[in-house]
């Protein structure tokens, strides 16, 4: 007599559907939740022009079944990951994605500072393999770094002659732009090109076609003037020849051997 020998099912990982997504924590002040904003806003318009593409704010991160368990890391305040679809997440869970992200920014407070430059970093180096790094201080300008994932280490990235940093994954760059953004003046975190055009927001690309529009207005009333005015001196110029015509019959001279 065979006996069957049954094998144990192995339980598959949980899915975004499965994983809790939200937390109820908000962000630390309102100036985190904005600067998270604009980092979100401008790069929008940048993905709207890819195929392809993810970006997330504030928003957990899954990387081991360990962690999703223990519940004990939250997402990320920005993250980009590229060669992905785009489509909406609940939560961006790695196995199911295949990839950790490839840009992640961190905005630095008071009761996460240390824990963002310490225990988050080594989560990015050594468990996600996050290529590229950033932190940033919303309330402290000057507390701002950049880390390149080289040989398994995260190497300092130094700041080009403009004094921002590239992020060679999205082929971008990280600028701080003194202005307001929904009402509060300060510095802020922005992505431009290489070439040094801020990413604008959607507000701002409402007010360049607003602008655009009004010049072309303009132009089409300019060229619309012009016009008027060249025929109003076609039709001078024609009444003076009717005039001179005339006086020349006036006194016998064929206007045509003239």
């Amino acid at each position: 007599m065979t006996s069957v020998i049954s094998t144990p099912e192995i339980p598959l990982p949980p899915t975004q559907d499965e994983l809790p997504c939200d937390d109820g924590i908000p962000m630390e002040t309102q100036r985190h939740k904005l600067q998270m904003d604009l980092l979100l806003d401008t790069l929008q318009f940048w993905l709207d022009q890819r195929e392809d593409g993810y970006i997330g704010g504030n928003m957990f991160i899954y990387f081991s079944t360990e962690q999703a368990r223990n519940q004990d890391f939250r997402g990320p305040d920005f993250f980009a990951v590229l060669g992905v679809p785009k489509t909406e997440r609940k939560s961006w869970v790695v196995w199911e994605e295949g990839k950790a992200p490839n840009v992640v920014i961190e905005l630095l407070s008071e009761s996460t500072k240390q824990e963002d430059k310490t225990r988050k970093k080594q989560v990015y180096q050594n468990q996600m393999r996050v290529p590229e790094y950033f932190w940033y201080d919303p309330f402290n300008p000057e507390d701002w770094a950049g880390f390149a994932l080289e040989k398994s280490e995260y190497q300092p990235l130094e700041k080009d002659e403009k004094q921002r940093y590239i992020s060679e994954q999205l082929g971008l760059a990280l600028v701080q732009w003194q202005g307001s953004y929904k009402g509060v003046e300060t510095v802020w975190l922005r992505w431009e090109t290489l070439e040094g055009e801020l990413l604008p927001t959607e507000r701002e690309l409402r007010e360049q076609a607003q602008q655009e529009a009004q010049q072309a207005q303009q132009e089409a009333q300019q060229a619309q003037q012009e016009a008027q005015e060249a025929q109003q001196e076609a039709q001078q110029i024609q009444q003076t020849n009717e005039k001179l015509t005339a006086k020349l019959r006036e006194l016998g001279i064929d206007p045509e051997t003239v």
